[in-house]
């Protein structure tokens, strides 16, 4: 899962030595290069990989013609609101993103539990927290200039790790009180 955020990368990467619209095109060619690995390896694609793609894919589009007058912070705010609309689409069409990376470490019978889908839908709420919080982080520094740009990099990093952190941790805890619950015998 951590893969399906090189796009993130590249595009902060490339828009602060390069520009806006050479980071959203960057953005889109990893995603692309991603959804390619999958389907030449056999494997279907996911939700955040085809929302990535086409996020990244309309935006420098857009602003490759329609050349907007976006700050670094404007186009932070639009990339992480499109991140955050794409996982929160994910849960509406009932495919939350974290199951379709879940399914790749996971027997068959395991699958299609109700435990495995609801604890992925926490999960993917989870993640959908931390986009907000980004989103909010990104909304604060456009209204408020004057405060460091540190402040946004300080809370994105906090909700993306406690994002990872706990979808390491809530499948086994979730686990464990299943094992607990199990009657003895």
């Amino acid at each position: 899962m951590l893969l399906a955020f090189a796009p993130f990368i590249a595009f902060a990467a490339i828009d602060r030595l390069i520009g806006p619209v050479e980071g959203l095109f960057a953005g889109f060619a990893v995603s692309a290069a991603l959804l390619i690995r999958d389907w030449s390896q056999g494997r279907g694609a996911k939700v955040l990989e085809i929302g990535t793609a086409a996020l990244f894919g309309a935006l420098g589009c857009y602003a490759l013609f329609a050349d907007p007058a976006w700050s670094l912070m404007g186009v932070r705010l639009v990339v992480d609101t499109g991140l955050l609309l794409i996982v929160l689409v994910s849960i509406a069409i009932r495919q939350p993103f974290t199951l379709q990376y879940a399914r790749e470490r996971v027997p068959a019978g395991v699958q299609e539990s109700g435990e495995f889908v609801r604890t992925n839908y926490v999960n993917t709420a989870v993640w959908a927290l931390a986009f907000a919080t980004m989103v909010a982080a990104d909304l604060v520094l456009i209204y408020r200039p004057d405060l460091p740009p540190r402040f946004g990099i300080i809370l994105t990093v906090l909700a993306l790790l406690g994002a990872f952190k706990f979808t390491a941790r809530y499948p086994e805890h979730r686990r464990a009180i299943a094992r607990s619950a199990a009657p003895l015998g």
